[in-house]
């Protein structure tokens, strides 16, 4: 099958009293399935979150801006974190990648069992100022698409919907993965609000209908009508991660003197794994004594 680059979908629509946007975000999901080795609850878990963070992103960032989104409402998967830039890149991992389930009453990956819902959502913004600001809200669903829709009402006081959407086939590779966000801008007719809320009611899930071989600009043609979407614009969207030894030689430089003695002395080195990508790196005793005395220096 011809791979196909990832991309997200910017447009207007419902006579411009709406912001659309869809994604699929296919290729970045089965890329960190395959890094992290999750399983099918835990992907669909990291994989609704990091559509749903890529939207957000989109939607609210500009320039060099970036975000952090924590998940933690005390399921199996635990702590699920996903980092995105106003650029389309993004990177991710869940706590416990090993997580599968007995499928819900619909017959679906049970997300809101793999998450839970005794815990929060919450969203650090660094918006290159002096101090990243953080919003959290509690979790209301555990299915995540709900969760995203209440952080951006009660944190960033926008009327949305969004929906995310992954597929994951029984040998836990990933099918496709996507999803969609809408925002209802100042002005918006109580005639355009009721009518969105009846397709989305009769909206098929997102995943059934890119296994179908819809598009992100097809999802926005079924719920609004070709003729009143206006694309705005179509950006790539990819998994990066930014990792290198310095930045780990950094946090080695910041632990407590006595830990980076005992890792010199009697475990003879170190290595650091990258959480969101899988790469490791190796430290001599060499290597960890000339970090220990740059950080006695300063």
């Amino acid at each position: 099958m011809l791979k196909m680059t990832d991309y997200l979908v910017r447009s207007l629509a419902a006579g411009k009293e709406l912001r659309a946007y869809a994604i699929d975000a296919t290729e970045i999901v089965r890329e960190m399935q395959k890094r992290q080795d999750t399983w099918s609850a835990a992907s669909a878990a990291l994989g609704r979150a990091t559509v749903g963070s890529l939207l957000l992103a989109a939607t609210t960032l500009k320039g060099d801006g970036r975000l952090t989104v924590k998940i933690d409402g005390g399921g199996p998967v635990g702590g699920v974190v996903v980092d995105a830039d106003a650029h389309g890149h993004v990177k991710g991992y869940v706590q416990h990648p090993h997580v599968h389930l007995p499928l819900n009453e619909n017959g679906k990956i049970d997300v809101r069992g793999a998450v839970g819902t005794d815990g929060f959502l919450a969203v650090t913004k660094d918006l290159g100022l002096k101090e990243a600001f953080t919003g959290q809200v509690p979790l209301v669903s555990g299915e995540l698409g709900e969760d995203f829709t209440y952080y951006l009402a009660k944190s960033e006081q926008i009327p949305s919907a969004v929906g995310l959407s992954v597929f994951v086939n029984a040998d836990n590779t990933i099918e496709v993965a996507g999803g969609f966000m809408i925002q209802v801008l100042p002005g918006a007719s109580e005639e355009t609000i009721a009518s969105l809320e009846t397709k989305l009611k009769d909206m098929p899930l997102v995943s059934q209908m890119m296994r179908e071989g819809m598009k992100p600009e097809d999802i926005l043609n079924w719920l609004f009508g070709e003729d009143d979407v206006d694309i705005l614009a179509r950006d790539t969207v990819k998994f990066e991660c930014d990792c290198s030894k310095d930045r780990f030689a950094q946090a080695l430089a910041s632990i407590a003197p006595a830990d980076l003695e005992k890792m010199i002395t009697e475990d003879h080195g170190a290595q650091a794994v990258c959480h969101f990508c899988g790469n490791k790196y190796e430290f001599s005793e060499d290597e960890l004594r000339e970090i220990s005395v740059q950080a006695q220096a300063k």
